[in-house]
């Protein structure tokens, strides 16, 4: 990655005063190193965001302190308002060019999803965002990007050891750790639940249900009470109309 430039100033002033600082659009911050005194600069507001875009954490900037100074420095910490998420403090680490470095570089995904992802049946997780490496600092990379068009089937997965990086720089990982993987849309434990939420449905209907042999429902039973009631009337309908009846028949020679 090239070198990008960035201005800074000495300053004296330190603690609580530094907010004046932030007021006229600059920030306060320190550059440190192995056996170097800590500096205290200032530095843009606007122009450091422009740099931090560009540069990240892993990009070699070359910080001009005045007219006279250059350090070849890292960005080792940005301090922000937890509230107004503004710029407060940067921290910049020193390098030695000729000594390598460990830092943390982003891991990017490119590449084309597969299938099952576009029909939902699996998703692409990524347990990795970034990876520690080490080289020297001229040698860093940006990020380092990770192509998925290779997994086609659930569990395919993408090592540590199947990561391609620039020479001369060394990854500082398990080589069977896990980058990427296509795992499916639906996780054990949510089909277990959906197992559980079946198993009750069911069991609930089972309950609603009558038993065999038995009337329905209340009504249902109520309603065959009623026509026993309407047939024992019928019958009795059916009988001779009257004593007389019976008698005149009998009456009636052969």
């Amino acid at each position: 990655m090239d070198r990008i430039a960035l201005k800074a100033e000495e300053r004296e002033i330190l603690g609580k005063k530094v907010k004046n600082l932030r007021s006229q659009g600059l920030i306060p911050a320190h550059v440190f190193g192995k056996g170097l005194q800590t500096e205290h600069v200032t530095v843009s507001a606007l122009e450091f965001k422009k740099v931090y875009d560009q540069a990240g954490e892993t990009g070699l900037i070359d910080l001009k302190i005045g007219a006279e100074k250059i350090r070849p420095v890292l960005i080792r910490g940005v301090q922000l308002d937890p509230v107004r998420d503004n710029l407060l403090h940067i921290d910049f680490y020193q390098v030695n060019l000729s000594v390598k470095v460990k830092v943390f570089v982003p891991i990017e995904i490119i590449g084309e999803e597969a299938e099952a992802v576009h029909t939902g049946e699996a998703v692409v997780i990524q347990p990795m965002s970034e990876i520690e490496v080490e080289a020297l600092p001229a040698d860093l990379p940006e990020k380092i990007t990770v192509d998925i068009t290779s997994l086609k089937a659930i569990d395919d997965a993408i090592l540590v050891s199947g990561l391609s990086v620039p020479e001369g720089v060394t990854i500082l990982a398990e080589p069977e750790a896990v980058v990427v993987k296509l795992d499916s849309a639906v996780t054990e434990e949510m089909k277990r639940l959906l197992e559980e939420q079946a198993a009750e449905a069911a069991a609930a209907a089972a309950a609603q249900a009558p038993a065999e042999g038995e009337p329905a429902s209340a009504e249902a039973t109520a309603g065959k009470e009623a026509e026993g009631e309407k047939g024992a009337q019928v019958s009795t309908e059916a009988e001779p109309a009257s004593a007389e009846a019976t008698v005149g028949k009998e009456e009636t020679p052969e």
